[in-house]
């Protein structure tokens, strides 16, 4: 039986602050995997506000991708991975150069990253609780890494929705059972 539960929705649905109320109604030890990077001031800012809402025992590893190979870092009961968007978006960008992306190496390693974490979550004890926007649902990108982007990520959605036990869709903070 899967570990997972998958959590989409789109931006500012409250698929984040659901995340953490589930990690928290488990009343269990905590990891939390956090993918941003704070390449900026503004990301900077987000993510000091994100680590507040926090609880502070929490365990916190910040990966931004290649989540895998940090596996041995994770001793608790539950963990929160938040969120798949940016650590797609993070492989996107290994491979874009001058607003161009190698599309078909930036899937295979998409590909890579989330089979090892599925491998991963299927070796250990954990519940996992997986954090990811939905993008099918809005217009069609009108330039191509947008586009890559998009497919990227919608299959990595996919993905993990067929290894979750559950999936939720969050719309206006409300958790709406897709799976499970």
């Amino acid at each position: 039986m899967s570990k997972i539960t998958l959590i989409l929705g789109g931006a500012r649905s409250g698929k984040s602050s659901h995340a953490l109320r589930l990690a928290a109604e488990a009343q269990k030890p905590v990891t939390f995997i956090a993918t941003a990077q704070a390449l900026d001031e503004e990301m900077a800012a987000r993510i000091h506000k994100h680590k507040a809402e926090r609880p502070a025992h929490w365990h916190t590893l910040e990966i931004p991708f290649d989540i895998a190979s940090h596996a041995g870092k994770i001793q608790t009961e539950v963990v929160i991975l938040d969120c798949i968007t940016l650590l797609v978006a993070n492989l996107l960008m290994q491979f874009a150069q001058n607003d161009h992306v190698e599309e078909a190496p930036f899937l295979q390693a998409a590909q890579k990253e989330i089979e090892a974490l599925l491998s991963v979550i299927r070796a250990s004890n954990a519940h996992w609780i997986i954090v990811s926007n939905e993008v099918g649902l809005g217009l069609v990108p009108p330039y191509r890494m947008g586009r890559v982007y998009r497919d990227g990520l919608g299959w990595t959605n996919q993905r993990l929705g067929q290894e979750a036990a559950r999936v939720l869709f969050m719309v206006a903070g409300i958790p709406m059972t897709v799976k499970g």
